[in-house]
């Protein structure tokens, strides 16, 4: 079963890292499991510590006083969160839930922010991450205001496969057509219906327990 330890190792910022550097992120990291539903982290916060998806899945959304919530994007096995609000030393603006159980690494704000003073290598993945996020949300914006929801669907999944923000990511998307409609802002029954429109078109195919990927481009290009 893939750890803390396991987690940074295999890092694309991890591998980049000294052993002494490697020991100082590990004694500054901690895991916590958080069961469905649960908050790994709520809107208003003051923020602490950097963290990173062992094994799970979460949704990163923003949810009103009025009720009204916006996805905004998930985050799944190898993929990190919350430096850009370490980085600024303000509260956290979104919050993060656990759509299954969900094991997260926890790193403090001390060690992160002596990785950011000794290594190079970590503040170039940091850009590099800032960089491919920013390039998430803003192609978010855009198929929010202007996708039709299966299009939207199909841009949920692609965006699985961003090698940085997400480097664990395989062909077998482990992920229920009920989490894909929290992702996509839809019910699982429209979730439904948007995978077999994907099916017919033979980009993606629904095995037990996940979402087969089949044509990764077709994905990105879907509706185009």
């Amino acid at each position: 079963m893939k750890n803390v330890e396991t987690l940074l190792r295999t890092s694309l910022w991890g591998q980049s890292l000294t052993e002494e550097e490697l020991q100082r992120a590990l004694s500054g990291t901690v895991e916590r499991t958080f069961a469905a539903g649960a908050f790994i982290c709520m809107k208003g916060e003051p923020v602490e510590y950097w963290m990173g998806i062992i094994d799970g899945l979460g949704k990163m959304a923003s949810h009103w006083t009025t009720g009204k919530t916006t996805s905004l994007t998930g985050i799944t096995n190898g993929g990190w969160f919350g430096e850009g609000s370490l980085l600024k030393n303000e509260v956290r603006r979104y919050d993060v839930m656990a759509l299954r159980e969900t094991r997260v690494a926890m790193m403090n704000r001390s060690t992160f922010m002596w990785l950011m003073d000794h290594s190079i290598p970590f503040n170039r993945h940091l850009i590099t991450q800032l960089n491919e996020r920013l390039g998430q949300f803003i192609g978010m914006m855009e198929n929010e205001r202007l996708l039709d929801i299966d299009t939207r669907i199909a841009r949920v999944l692609a965006a699985f496969f961003n090698p940085v923000l997400y480097p664990g990511t395989t062909n077998l998307l482990q992920i229920s057509q009920e989490e894909l409609g929290y992702l996509a802002g839809v019910s699982r029954q429209r979730a439904n219906q948007g995978l077999k429109v994907l099916e017919d078109a033979g980009l993606v195919r629904s095995e037990y327990g996940g979402i087969e990927v089949l044509d990764l481009d077709g994905l990105r290009s879907f509706g185009d």
